[in-house]
């Protein structure tokens, strides 16, 4: 499985403003190899850190577009399914019994889910109330998303053993057609070599390891 290393912080010390521009986070590792496995299209460049302390798991996307695509019909999760996004899966076990789905608009919209094998989505169900933050910014060549995830509801899920997150990471990207329709290109850290798009396979999860300070 590939691997990203997520560095320690001190606590409280990472304040986020949806920008990305926090001095901190260059202390966190770069992850720029993302895929678009199914698209002829080489995606737009994607840049992913993240950052730990006893309190919060962090994260922040840099996504490179000058045409993002939000779908502002209204808040509900059909809009946000439509529209551009990164998202973060969470499993607790290679089964996939459970998994929980954070997906993200440029907004800062949130579709929370949790699944099961087969497809099996409970969208009815939310991430722990108060344990999720999320701030985007939308500039003219990029959008970013920041958001702090706490260890507390991490733990509760049991998605944190021996200090690995076993994670998803991914981009869906609408772009119009000749026809004036939108569709999707999808693109992922981990290549899950299915022949159709699929995020919600085992095979497309790798593994955030959580350093020590």
């Amino acid at each position: 499985m590939k691997k990203y290393n997520v560095r320690c912080i001190e606590n409280n010390t990472l304040v986020l403003n949806g920008k990305g521009n926090n001095i901190l986070w260059d202390k966190a590792d770069v992850l720029t190899d993302f895929v678009s496995a199914w698209s002829k299209v080489t995606p737009s460049r994607i840049e992913f850190r993240s950052l730990w302390d006893s309190k919060n798991l962090y994260f922040y996307f840099k996504v490179f577009d000058n045409e993002v695509n939000v779908v502002k019909h209204d808040n509900s999760k059909t809009s946000i399914a439509n529209s551009d996004r990164v998202e973060l899966f969470f499993r607790t076990n290679d089964m996939l019994s459970p998994y929980y789905c954070l997906e993200i608009d440029p907004t800062s919209r949130i579709l929370d889910f949790k699944a099961n094998p087969e497809r099996n989505f409970e969208f009815e169900w939310n991430w722990p109330k108060n344990e999720l933050t999320v701030k985007s910014d939308i500039q003219n060549e990029f959008f970013t998303v920041e958001g702090a995830i706490s260890i507390a509801s991490l733990k509760k899920l049991d998605l944190i053993k021996n200090n690995v997150i076993e994670t998803g990471i991914y981009r869906a990207k609408y772009n119009k057609t000749e026809n004036l329709i939108y569709e999707p290109t999808w693109i992922s850290w981990v290549n899950p070599n299915t022949k159709l798009p699929d995020f919600h396979t085992p095979k497309s999860f790798g593994k955030l390891n959580l350093l020590a300070l």
